[in-house]
């Protein structure tokens, strides 16, 4: 039962995070079902299935309120459905530990680009 009372939790807090900044998924979900004591494999994979109610639901009020460039999403939409296929297959040979380090490296990456190079939005 708390499992469940845990997994509920991370769930709101990870889709308030990803509603509200576009993160929640990797940087929420992961770690914290790796806490409950879920494989590398089962983490990632049970965040992306989550993050599918997630997106649909900020995905409609996005386009509701205007703020989804249809270009852009539906040029990223179709790269990532062959490289999700991809990435799927990678993950398979890929050992836990090693994906636990690639996965921190590229959270690193990113706050390092987030905070140094990326150029404050003007409006």
């Amino acid at each position: 039962m708390h499992l469940i009372f845990f997994a509920f939790m991370i769930g709101a807090l990870a889709a308030l995070l990803g509603s509200l900044l576009g993160v929640g998924g990797g940087i929420i979900m992961v770690p914290a079902f790796k806490a409950l004591g879920l494989t590398m494999q089962q983490a990632i994979g049970t965040s992306l299935a989550v993050m599918v109610v997630t997106a649909a639901v900020s995905s409609v009020r996005y386009a509701q309120s205007g703020f989804i460039h249809w270009g852009v999403a539906g040029a990223a939409a179709l790269a990532a459905l062959v490289a999700a296929y991809f990435g799927t297959e990678l993950m398979k040979t890929l050992s836990a530990q090693q994906l636990k380090s690639a996965f921190g490296m590229f959270l690193i990456a990113v706050g390092i680009y987030m905070l140094f190079f990326q150029k404050a939005a003007t409006s």
